[in-house]
């Protein structure tokens, strides 16, 4: 069950097109604000600058729910690492076990013995289902923990 006491909803993982890009970037600003003003570093047009100008839609994957776009996970390949990037949720998919479920998904199917890395904003709460799933931290600066499991 989720957090909020109802059982997760069922999920599919789609490939990500270009034009995926604009409610992306939307979604990341909605998701990221909270953490953004608490850290002093909020501004809304490089919130959203900052996802177009990386976005990799053959690396990223659109979660849905019911036929309705819940959020996003991108996972880029590097010589040393998988990297997690850009794993936004909407708020009202939040808190049911949404977002374990794809990381149990991607961590899972993986084939690849590389390990994952990903960075979080200090004082997310998302570090803590990172955390639940293996994850560790290897730095940390005023901004962010980088973390690495596998």
């Amino acid at each position: 069950m989720g957090l909020n006491g109802r059982v997760p909803a069922e999920f599919s993982l789609r490939p990500a097109q270009p034009t995926d890009a604009a409610w992306i970037a939307e979604l990341r600003a909605v998701v990221m604000q909270p953490d953004l003003e608490r850290l002093g570093r909020w501004d809304p047009i490089r919130v959203r600058e900052r996802f177009l100008n990386a976005f990799q839609p053959e690396h990223t994957f659109v979660i849905a729910v019911e036929g309705h776009a819940a959020g996003v996970i991108a996972v880029r390949p590097e010589p040393d690492a998988q990297w997690i990037e850009h794993f936004y949720l909407a708020p009202e998919f939040q808190g049911q076990g949404l977002g374990a479920g794809v990381l149990r998904r991607i961590l899972g199917e993986s084939k690849d013995h590389r390990p994952f890395r990903l960075n979080v904003l200090q004082g997310s709460p998302a570090r803590r289902l990172y955390e639940r799933h293996g994850f560790v931290m290897e730095t940390e600066d005023p901004v962010d923990v980088f973390m690495v499991a596998g």
